[in-house]
């Protein structure tokens, strides 16, 4: 595979990457322009799409993330044809080998059940061990095996091994157990190559599901519904190449506009969709964020200016609302504010480990049970040495030590880097003091 993301992904291989740290010296002002890069979670559904079809898959816009970078090692693997320029990326997957499946490689990325739907829909049988990913609380895979289920799969598990024979599969119904983003697209991908409708209820809004259902539907399924929570696809046996262009990521774009409200900072943050961040719009008027859009609602730009800001409460909720991935950097607002914020994730049980590190920096943060914490501000922040912990987590706490006084220097870079595309290149070329250093 072609790539210009130099580290390997594959287990035992440590690298320089695997065991660097960011060095941060922070309360240094920021200024300029950052443009936001493909979505992380869009690309790796797209991804896994192209195994659907025998002819090409082109892509644009993909990340340069280590969690593409793995993923795309195992299609490699699989024997399907991996090139990557830059950001554009082209497989061809004229075959399939399913008993060359690198199952410790899948057992390390959460992504990978993505490829539950796409080797069912194109073998109509799987075995995948159960995937790995950040700690951020319990994510069963319960949901994606009831929905093959419902469409007549015969699923087994043998201790961290899932088995599916999908012999006798067919379009049908399908009712969620909750708005699942993953199971949502695991239903479309198998959905796709099943002749017939399928209707998918109960399914997921958010702005990933509709590129997947674009793309799909550019491959020859038509599928009609896609940003709703009821969705329908015609399905065919017989998928084709496509080309398409994957979105903006909301997530990278919230945590750059909540970076320039937190440092105080003149930023101006291109390809913004906004049209996919309403409810977190909303919000930054509510604690009174000073910024201006211009352009187009799904690639705008977005200048943010320094501005006064209020405590506020946010909960974060499925597509139309504010993502859970973004409630963390919320919380470094949050110190910043005079008055009590109020930040709920009623998703994950484990999803507020960054404020263990933040209370190391100076915040003043109570943890009132696992789903809810109050964040009294406002407070210095201090430089310290703290963790990484996971994707999110490890983003926000480059935000505090941008924000701190002082040396920060964060742990295990490599995680940041599954997520954000050489983040602390772009972020120096916004101003900003920060250093990649092996440990």
């Amino acid at each position: 595979m072609q790539t210009d993301i130099k580290e390997s992904t594959k287990p035992g291989n440590k690298t320089a990457a695997d065991s660097s740290r960011f060095v941060i010296r922070g309360g240094k002002p920021l200024a300029g322009r950052i443009p936001v890069q493909g979505s992380k979670n869009a690309a790796l559904p797209l991804l896994a799409a192209t195994l659907l079809t025998k002819e090409t898959v082109t892509l644009h816009n993909v990340p340069e993330i280590r969690d593409v970078t793995h993923l795309l090692d195992i299609i490699e693997a699989l024997g399907a044809t991996v090139t990557r320029d830059r950001n554009t990326v082209t497989i061809s997957a004229g075959e399939v080998a399913l008993d060359k499946l690198p199952t410790e490689l899948v057992g390390q990325l959460r992504g990978s059940v993505l490829l539950l739907g796409s080797l069912l829909g194109r073998e109509r049988r799987v075995t995948l061990p159960l995937p790995g990913g950040d700690i951020i609380g319990a994510r069963p895979i319960d949901v994606h095996l009831d929905a093959f289920d419902q469409l007549g799969a015969k699923v087994t598990q043998q201790h961290d091994t899932v088995v599916i024979d999908g012999s006798n599969l067919k379009a049908g119904r399908v009712v969620l157990r909750e708005f699942s983003v993953t199971a949502t697209e695991n239903a479309l991908l198998l959905a796709a190559t099943l002749p017939g409708t399928t209707t998918i209820e109960i399914a997921a809004a958010e702005p990933h599901v509709v590129a997947l259902a674009e793309l799909l539907t550019a491959m020859g399924a038509t599928v009609t519904g896609a940003g709703t929570h009821t969705i329908t696809v015609e399905g065919t046996e017989q998928l084709g190449g496509a080309a398409a262009t994957n979105i903006p990521d909301m997530l990278e774009a919230g945590l750059f506009i909540l970076l320039a409200a937190g440092t105080q900072s003149p930023l101006d943050i291109e390809h913004v969709p906004v049209r996919d961040l309403h409810l977190f719009f909303k919000k930054l008027d509510d604690i009174g964020v000073n910024y201006h859009v211009t352009g187009d609602d799904a690639s705008a730009t977005v200048a943010v200016r320094p501005a006064p800001l209020r405590a506020f409460k946010v909960q974060t909720l499925p597509q139309p609302g504010i993502a859970t991935d973004l409630q963390a950097p919320f919380s470094v607002i949050a110190t910043q504010v005079a008055g009590a914020s109020l930040i709920h994730d009623p998703m994950y049980e484990s999803r507020f480990k960054h404020c263990d590190e933040l209370l190391k920096m100076g915040a003043n943060v109570t943890v009132c049970d696992p789903h809810r914490v109050i964040i009294e501000g406002p407070t210095t922040l201090t430089g310290q040495h703290i963790k990484s912990l996971d994707i999110r987590s490890g983003a926000t706490l480059i935000l505090a030590g941008l924000v701190a006084q002082g040396e920060t220097v964060i742990d295990d870079a490599h995680i940041i880097d599954r997520g954000y595309e050489r983040l602390a290149e772009r972020l120096k070329a916004i101003g900003a003091d920060i250093e990649r250093v092996a440990e």
